[in-house]
């Protein structure tokens, strides 16, 4: 970036902010635009008034022809917006603070990148914790929390895992990470991006610009990413949960297992794993992978899988009431996710589900539901669409209630002793909430209030 460079930064929530503040500590003339009004967007406002950079809520044509030099967007904003149609015709580059941050970044700063339909959170986590067991500067920012931009301008050294979405991947062009990985693809996000095809287009930009010299890791079990790995340039590794490679990480009797050049190198013991549920074995694989070509010894890589218990959100054990677990899930937003968490346990099922459908298909939700649930509370905007995949099936033991705060209430009342209340909602929040965060953070400040409530009496 340039110094005096006229750059419009388009949605001021955290991503949009971030990289605002970064382009104006490099000097660049910033302007922010969001559609919400400017009392919406509260203290967003407040901190770039005091940069004395100018926000808007509708776009003047002055601002926009006088000479823009770039135009940032932040992942949640659609594209389809028409500042991004007169920027195609003016030729002024559309990016995202993904790749803002990249171009941002110090040479010395190595990116590895996860993505995915599901486990991405897990698994960046997972990777990150791994490598600083293993005594490097190790960081991770992106999709997981923290804006990209926030970090990587301070740091001048070390290793940042990313998490990145389909959204983020959207709009990046250099974006080079040294390696990445691959979980899995199932259809997410069809209400933006509208076909599956687009979509898995978007997931493959992660590896677009790499080389043979980087690493990409993928799934061998999906086959969405066997078919995107021949379109791959960087030198593809597999992991597989399912079955044993030629070459590659797998599990053989039970052992995390690296097949190089015909040697085998053991990892660990799957049993020692700390991580719950089948489907976290693929989150693990790739850590392992990717920790592992990073240069992770095989000791430290064991000791942090003996360690690492999840990231909140994703099955977070919140509070055992009365011999019954409360299971915070709430990152679970497309039905392939809440599936897998169903699979993760033995006992019958409270299921709390429900949201925002980000134009996903539930039958097969359905049917496990049938197969894994004992009483189903439904509530949010996708509510009868559940309902109507579910009642397609014998399960009759459904439960429709306004708000989480009655369905928690409802689910201490139905569950017993020995059985699992689970939030898994299979759907997007923002119908009821701002994000899952918020969602899961109110479901364990009611889950543990069931708890104080038995001490008081």
């Amino acid at each position: 970036m340039i110094a005096g460079q006229r750059v419009l930064v388009v949605g001021l929530a955290r991503s949009g902010l971030a990289a605002a503040q970064s382009l104006h500590k490099l000097g660049v003339q910033v302007i922010g635009y969001d559609q919400k009004g400017l009392e919406e967007l509260g203290p967003a406002v407040k901190e770039l008034e005091q940069l004395d950079i100018p926000v808007v809520s509708e776009l003047d044509p002055g601002i926009i022809n006088d000479s823009l030099d770039l135009i940032v967007v932040s992942p949640g904003v659609p594209l389809n917006l028409p500042v991004f149609d007169w920027a195609h015709r003016q030729g002024v580059p559309v990016i995202g603070e993904l790749e803002l941050a990249f171009r941002l970044k110090n040479p010395k700063v190595d990116l590895l990148a996860v993505t995915g339909t599901n486990g991405k959170t897990t698994t960046t986590a997972l990777l990150r914790y791994i490598l600083e067991k293993d005594g490097y500067a190790a960081y991770y920012g992106g999709n997981i929390g923290l804006p990209l931009t926030s970090l990587l301008e301070k740091l001048t050294e070390g290793v940042v895992v990313v998490e990145v979405s389909s959204f983020q991947l959207e709009t990046v062009d250099q974006f080079h990470p040294s390696i990445c990985g691959l979980l899995n693809i199932t259809p997410d996000h069809l209400d933006r991006h509208k076909t599956m095809q687009a979509y898995i287009e978007a997931k493959s930009r992660i590896f677009r610009q790499q080389q043979p010299d980087d690493y990409a890791v993928f799934n061998f079990d999906d086959s969405f990413l066997r078919q995107l790995a021949e379109k791959c340039l960087a030198t593809v590794v597999y992991f597989s949960a399912q079955h044993q490679l030629p070459e590659g990480f797998y599990i053989d009797q039970n052992i995390i297992v690296y097949r190089h050049n015909g040697e085998d190198i053991h990892i660990c013991p799957v049993g020692d794993i700390r991580l719950r549920g089948q489907h976290n074995l693929e989150n693990v694989l790739c850590a392992v992978a990717m920790s592992y070509l990073y240069g992770a010894r095989p000791a430290m890589i064991s000791d942090a899988l003996k360690t690492f218990t999840g990231v909140r959100h994703r099955m977070e054990e919140v509070v055992y009431n009365q011999g019954v677990l409360y299971v915070n899930d709430s990152k679970a937003t497309n039905p392939e996710s809440a599936i897998k968490a169903l699979q993760s346990f033995n006992q019958p099922i409270i299921l709390i589900a429900g949201g925002r459908n980000k134009g996903s298909d539930f039958s097969e939700f359905a049917r496990v539901i049938e197969e894994r649930v004992r009483q189903l509370i439904i509530l949010g905007e996708a509510r009868q669409e559940i309902k109507d995949a579910v009642m397609k099936t014998s399960f009759k033991n459904i439960h429709e209630v306004n708000d989480l705060t009655e369905a928690v209430s409802l689910a201490s009342q139905l569950a017993e002793a020995g059985e699992v209340v689970l939030l898994s909602p299979a759907c997007a929040s923002w119908d009821q909430f701002v994000s899952y965060e918020h969602r899961g953070d109110l479901f364990c400040e009611l889950a543990r209030s069931l708890s104080e409530q038995l001490l008081d009496n």
